[in-house]
């Protein structure tokens, strides 16, 4: 995988987990949702189209 995508779904996990934790915050748990979303998204898409390196 790409480090960066590595990255983006440790954000998006770090922000779910925080998101759900405390109420006030809970604008992050959308935020990592939408992250992990993008991330997966993104991975399917480099496993279709194969590796290109």
């Amino acid at each position: 995988m790409n480090i960066l995508l590595i990255v983006v779904i440790v954000i998006a996990v770090a922000l779910a987990i925080t998101g759900g934790l405390v109420s006030s915050l809970q604008f992050l748990l959308w935020v990592g949702i939408v992250l992990a979303v993008i991330a997966v998204i993104v991975w399917i898409v480099r496993s279709m189209s194969g590796r290109r390196t």
